[in-house]
């Protein structure tokens, strides 16, 4: 019913620049919160930034003045612009929104399949 799907992600040299975008689709009433998550290998999964449906915005302080999350809430899209790319940001990102199907509906969490990204020393 509803998808999420991400783009963006590849390959750079370190202190590179990639950008990432998730555009939802599908017979969505209402979004709330949106984040980008990553997972390296044998690591856990974290979240990277969240942004709500006000525009606030949280990050990881790994990524605290490095990344920046934005939103455009008529494309139903999320981004996340990544600068200055370090070894250790190579992971899988994850994008996640809060949807409900109707007004009635609770939200739920809703994943995209992930997009690799990485980062060469």
């Amino acid at each position: 019913q509803v998808q999420l799907l991400e783009s963006g992600g590849g390959l750079v040299q370190a202190g590179g620049s990639l950008r990432l975008s998730c555009a939802a689709s599908g017979r969505i009433f209402g979004i709330n919160a949106m984040g980008w998550y990553r997972q390296a290998p044998g690591k856990q999964r974290e979240l990277v930034a969240v942004i709500t449906s006000g525009g606030s915005t949280n990050y990881a302080d790994s990524v605290k003045g490095r990344f920046t999350i934005s939103r455009d809430n008529a494309k139903n899209t999320v981004y996340l612009q990544m600068n200055s790319l370090k070894p250790e940001d190579a992971a899988v990102y994850y994008c996640k929104a809060l949807v409900r199907l109707d007004y009635s509906g609770s939200y739920y969490p809703s994943w995209g399949q992930g997009t690799q990204v990485t980062v060469s020393s």
